[in-house]
Formats: structure tokens, sequence, C-alpha cells
């Protein structure tokens, strides 16, 4: 049996997760503010993140634009209790992520930018 494009990004995500331990949670999200795939807690509303997160990304991208710092790479949040990161998946989607307060931000980025890459591949199928 073929896995769907939606589980092959879901299992990327928990891969992510996996080989990242600092990672929480993730999901890929469009720029329209839709969820892709995702492997967020329970706790967690899909919608709202995927909102808040295609809401984000267009800010930054105005911000960006508009103070000359060309386009953007990606978006850091970081709260008393940790990071919210998110980075785009081609010009259609974006990877946000949820890391520990104690995260090692180079290796989270890289793996981020390693499953970017992954995930660009199943969005424009």
């Amino acid at each position: 049996m073929h896995k769907s494009r939606i589980d092959l990004m879901v299992d990327r995500l928990r891969d992510l997760q996996a080989n990242t331990p600092d990672i929480e949670s993730s999901a890929v999200v469009s720029v329209d503010g839709l969820i892709i795939a995702s492997s967020l807690p329970s706790g967690i509303e899909e919608d709202r993140v995927s909102a808040m997160s295609a809401a984000m990304l267009s800010l930054g991208e105005r911000i960006a634009g508009e103070l000359g710092r060309g386009l953007l790479d990606e978006v850091y949040i970081h709260g008393d209790r940790g990071y919210v990161l998110l980075v785009s998946v081609g010009a259609d989607a974006v990877l946000t992520i949820l890391a520990r307060e104690k995260a090692k931000l180079g290796l989270v980025f890289l793996e981020m930018r390693r499953a970017a890459e992954d995930l660009k591949n199943l969005v424009d199928l």
C-alpha cells in the first residue's frame, strides 16, 4: 500500500522530532493558513497554529522586504518557555516547530532546513 503525501509529510515531521530532541512538535502550514500536516501534541489546536504561522510568515516577509533585509529566511520567536521557529517550505508552505527552552538553535535550524527541503518535494507534488 502506498502512503499518501500527507502521511509521508507526517512521517518526515516525526523523524525530525525523533532526530532532534530539542524539537517538541512541528507542522507544515500553507501560506493561506491551512494545516497541511502536523505532529502537534493533543493540547494544541492545529487551526490556531496554522493561522498564526501564516500571519507571522506574511508579516516577517513584509518587514524584511520593507526594511531592506531581502528575502525572509526564518522567523524566530523566543519566549521564556521555549521557541517558535518558522522556515519556508518552498513558496507555498511553512514549517513551524516548537522547541525547548534550552534548545541548541544551530542544530535545530540545520535539521529544519533539511526537513524543509524534503517537505518541499512533497508539497509541490
